[in-house]
């Protein structure tokens, strides 16, 4: 795959990923092994989530950093830490689901430590010039009205500790890219997060169609057509943000990119949930 990609003058990245105290209990592999997390949960009497110890901390670190490792031998371009979305990273960073009492629990720079001590391994283990994407958001699929910060001046202290560990490129994740991320300003999560840290920043969330995906979680019926890029363009013209990430759009129309490149916008196909089911 990787010689693929290169010989079509591409890059690849793969993100690495640990969905922590969201596997439920069952899945495979080993599916009597229960989910790890910040805190333990017990259901009727089972471990459901396994709170993690210092020791559990410590190996997902370094899982990481050996993963980073591995992806550099194979010739990837990079490595991207999903630290979004309620999965492991993201639940020590909001205190929905991270009620610690030691060093890794209570205030945001606290709860950040469990990500900081990953980036840095794994900055570590690929050295200085290897490209590491780190993926944020403020919405959890446990609760899509969280929010980590309430402030730039906030979103900055949370994002320095975290570019100063070793960011390169802040994937910053959000349902609509279009929505300001604070009042007084139009800038979205990743204009603000370029702004506050220097660093170039990924905006996503529900390019190229009419519709964000919870729609589409609710209503199974809903197709989402193609939408217009005026806005979208208008900001990368205005450096708001460096780069754009295409979900739905590019799942269900693996030509998108070469039908915007050509101008064939009216070719492009809209999105349904059968798309999140059906190989292309």
């Amino acid at each position: 795959m990787v010689d693929a990609v290169h010989a079509e003058g591409g890059k690849i990245v793969p993100q690495l990923w640990h969905v922590g105290a969201v596997r439920r209990l069952g899945t495979e592999p080993d599916g009597s092994v229960p989910a790890y997390g910040p805190m333990e949960k017990v259901k009727d009497g089972q471990v459901l989530v396994h709170g993690m110890s210092k020791q559990d901390i410590d190996d997902v670190v370094q899982a990481f950093a050996q993963a980073a490792v591995d992806a550099k031998a194979i010739g990837m371009d990079g490595v991207e830490i999903h630290g979004a979305h309620g999965y492991l990273i993201d639940q020590f960073f909001w205190e929905g689901s991270n009620q610690r009492n030691d060093e890794y629990g209570g205030s945001l720079a606290n709860r950040s430590r469990f990500a900081i001590e990953l980036i840095s391994a794994v900055r570590a283990a690929v050295g200085a010039d290897y490209p590491i994407i780190f993926r944020f958001s403020q919405w959890k699929q446990q609760d899509y009205s969280a929010r980590l910060v309430l402030t730039p001046d906030a979103l900055g202290e949370f994002l320095q500790p975290l570019s100063d560990a070793g960011v390169d490129i802040f994937h910053c994740s959000t349902r609509r890219f279009w929505e300001p991320e604070f009042e007084g300003s139009d800038l979205n999560l990743a204009g603000w997060t370029r702004k506050l840290t220097g660093k170039p920043t990924i905006t996503v969330g529900s390019v190229g169609l009419d519709g964000e995906f919870l729609q589409f979680m609710v209503n199974t019926d809903k197709v989402a057509q193609p939408a217009s890029l005026e806005n979208l363009l208008e900001r990368l013209g205005n450096d708001e943000f460096d780069l754009v990430a295409v979900g739905r759009a590019l799942l269900v129309d693996p030509d998108w990119v070469l039908k915007v490149r050509d101008g064939r916008e009216q070719d492009i196909l809209p999105f349904s949930r059968e798309a999140l089911t059906t190989l292309v």
